[in-house]
C-alpha cells in the first residue's frame, strides 16, 4: 500500500509539471526537429500528459510485436539459455556475493527513512545503491526532464520524461505476469527455509501471493528491469551523449550485486530482465519518435553544367546551375 501510495504521489505531482506544457508552450509548433551526428533527424510531437497513461496498452501490444524481431528473439532466447545454465549455480554465488559484500561494509538489507510523504530517503550505502531500480527513481528523472523540458520549451525533454513514466508502467506489466507465473521464492525465505536457490511454485493463487510475496516474486527482478528500461528511453533520445551508456549498465551491475548480497536476488533472475527492460525502453521511446535520414549535401551549394544544342541552323551554347 505505502508504494502505491508513493506511486500515486509522484504521478500526481508528475501531472501538475507536465500538464502546463499546453499552458507554458502556446506558440510553439507542434513538431520540433533534432539532428544527431549520425545524420538522422529525430522528430517530436508535443506530448500530452494523458499520454503516460493513455498509451500503456500500445506500449505493451508493441513490446510484444518486438519480441518477434530476429535480434530481439535471439537475445530472449540466450538470456533463457543463460537462466538455465546459472540456476544451478544460484545459492553458490549468492554465498560467495554476500562474502564479498561484508567485507566491502554492505548490509544484508535495505534500510529506508521517511521525509514528508517520501518513503524511499536511503540510510545508508546498500540503501541507495538498491534506489537505483526502485519505481522512484525513474519517476524522480521523469520531473527533472519535464522541468528542464518546460523551461527550454524542448519536446525532446518532454517525450523521455513522459517515456520514462510509460516505461515504469509496461514493465509493471510484465514482470507482474511473470512473477505471477514462475513463483520463484526469493533469497531470504530460502534460506530460512532450507531451499538452496529458491523452491518454484508456479501460478500461486492472488491470496498466497498478496499474503507472502516473497516467496513467489524473485524471478524476473522488476528492479533491474525498470532501471534497464529507463536508461533505454535516455539512451534512445540521446544517441550522440556517450557516457549515459556505460555509466548506466554499470550502475545496474553494481544493483544486481547489491540485490543478491542482500538476500534479494537470485543472479538468474536478471538475463530476461535486462533483455525484457531493453525492448520495453526502447519500443516506448521509438514510438515518440519520427526518424528520418537527412539527404541534403551542406558541402555543395550548386551545382554548374556546361550544355550545347543546335536550333534553327544555329548553334547555342549556355549553362545550368541549380541551387
Amino acid at each position: 500500500m505505502r508504494k502505491l501510495v508513493i506511486l500515486f504521489y509522484f504521478l500526481f505531482t508528475s501531472s501538475v509539471v507536465l500538464s502546463q506544457i499546453k499552458d507554458s508552450l502556446p506558440n510553439a509548433s507542434k513538431f520540433q526537429n533534432y539532428a544527431t551526428k549520425s545524420g538522422e533527424i529525430y522528430t517530436y510531437k508535443k506530448p500530452r500528459f494523458i499520454e503516460m497513461i493513455t498509451n500503456i496498452p500500445r506500449n505493451v501490444y508493441g513490446t510484444v510485436n518486438d519480441f518477434g524481431y530476429k535480434e530481439n528473439l535471439i537475445a530472449l532466447g540466450g538470456a533463457t539459455i543463460m537462466t538455465v545454465a546459472i540456476i544451478p549455480e544460484d545459492q553458490e554465488l549468492l554465498n560467495q556475493s554476500r562474502i564479498f559484500g561484508e567485507r566491502i561494509g554492505l548490509k544484508d538489507f535495505a534500510k529506508y527513512n521517511d521525509f514528508g510523504p517520501l518513503r524511499n530517503i536511503p540510510s545508508d550505502l546498500t540503501s541507495a545503491i538498491y534506489l537505483i531500480g526502485n519505481g522512484t527513481t525513474p519517476l524522480l528523472m521523469s520531473m527533472g526532464f519535464a522541468t528542464f523540458g518546460l523551461i527550454k520549451k524542448d519536446y525532446r525533454a518532454l517525450n523521455t520524461s513522459t517515456g520514462l513514466v510509460e516505461s515504469l508502467l509496461v514493465c509493471g506489466v510484465f514482470s507482474q505476469t511473470i512473477k505471477r507465473i514462475s513463483g520463484r521464492q526469493s533469497p531470504a525465505p530460502a534460506i530460512i527455509d532450507g531451499n538452496p536457490g529458491g523452491d518454484w511454485n508456479p501460478f500461486p493463487s492472488f491470496s498466497a501471493y498478496g499474503k507472502n510475496t516473497p516467496n513467489y516474486d524473485a524471478m524476473p527482478s522488476g528492479h533491474v528491469m525498470t532501471a534497464t528500461a529507463a536508461l533505454n528511453v535516455i539512451l534512445s533520445n540521446y544517441p550522440d551523449k556517450k557516457w549515459i551508456k556505460p555509466l548506466g549498465y554499470s550502475l545496474i551491475g553494481l544493483l544486481g550485486f547489491e540485490m543478491v548480497q542482500a538476500n534479494v536476488h537470485w543472479y538468474s533472475d536478471y538475463p530476461i530482465a535486462l533483455v525484457m527492460g531493453y525492448i520495453i525502453g526502447k519500443n516506448v521511446a521509438n514510438s515518440k519518435i519520427k526518424k528520418t535520414n537527412s539527404t541534403i549535401d551542406v558541402s555543395k551549394k550548386f551545382t554548374f553544367n556546361v550544355n550545347a544544342s543546335r536550333s534553327f541552323g544555329y548553334n547555342f551554347i549556355g549553362t545550368n546551375i541549380t541551387f
